[in-house]
């Protein structure tokens, strides 16, 4: 192999491993058409065209990255199902029980794959359709479309939700119901632009505030109430084993 093909192979190759365990499979769909394309025009010398695909491709690579990360072992603690920044924190009732809502912004140039906030068992998974209301706009949380996850787990049960956005319009989920989940583990996405909810019982302790960034299974929002909810957490993980 000649030395040019050899430094071309080098060049390549950190690019394709990247796009084949750094990026999930719906970035082919929507980056490798305008590539290809791009490509074609800029064969027939049409450079702005052929620019703007490209630009495009690239952009679709970009959104559709899936970094690694690193998750805390510590079972007390509930990790952020996003990446983005914090928008809301507020009490919330939730089917009766107090808790409080984490509300999290994805704007269009982060990390959009979504991941468990805690290991459990997803007993529900409902899919509401809505309206597209901006993602940072407070009646998102309740009227646009989302994907509603119920997790039971030892040490209570939370919810979390996948928001559709202005941008956003379609909220995919690549698990079902019953099934299980580890902490920080890649639960689905929301295209272009979004929002993701989190909520957590009454007594949590937070350790997030309004305006902080934080990244989707790494971040640590809050801890599990002490002791006397775990009890009850446990009931109900129990009862969501021998359901599934």
């Amino acid at each position: 192999m000649s030395r040019p093909a050899q430094a071309c192979g080098r060049g390549l190759a950190p690019t394709l491993w990247y796009l084949q365990y750094h990026m999930v499979k719906e970035g082919y769909y929507f980056g490798l058409p305008p590539l290809l394309l791009g490509g074609a025009a800029i064969i027939f010398h049409w450079w702005i065209l052929g620019g703007a695909l490209l630009a495009l491709a690239l952009f679709c690579f970009s959104f559709f990255r899936d970094p690694e990360r690193i998750i805390s072992a510590d079972p007390g603690v509930i990790v952020s199902p996003a990446d983005g920044r914090v928008v809301v924190i507020t009490e919330e009732e939730n089917a009766g029980r107090r808790g409080t809502r984490i509300s999290i912004f994805l704007a269009i140039w982060n990390v959009h794959v979504n991941r468990s906030p805690a290991s459990g068992i997803i007993t529900k998974l409902d899919y509401l359709p809505g309206k597209f209301l901006a993602a940072w706009d407070a009646r998102a949380s309740t009227q646009n479309e989302q994907n509603i996850f119920t997790l039971a787990t030892t040490q209570g049960t939370i919810e979390f939700k996948q928001i559709a956005g202005l941008i956003a319009r379609r909220v995919v989920s690549w698990k079902k119901a019953h099934e299980s989940v580890s902490k920080g583990e890649r639960i689905g996405l929301v295209r272009f632009g979004s929002r993701v909810d989190l909520w957590v019982p009454h007594g949590s302790e937070l350790l997030v505030k309004v305006g902080d960034n934080v990244t989707g299974g790494s971040s640590v929002l809050a801890r599990w109430p002490q002791p006397a909810a775990s009890l009850s957490g446990q009931a109900s993980f129990a009862a969501a084993e021998r359901q599934s």
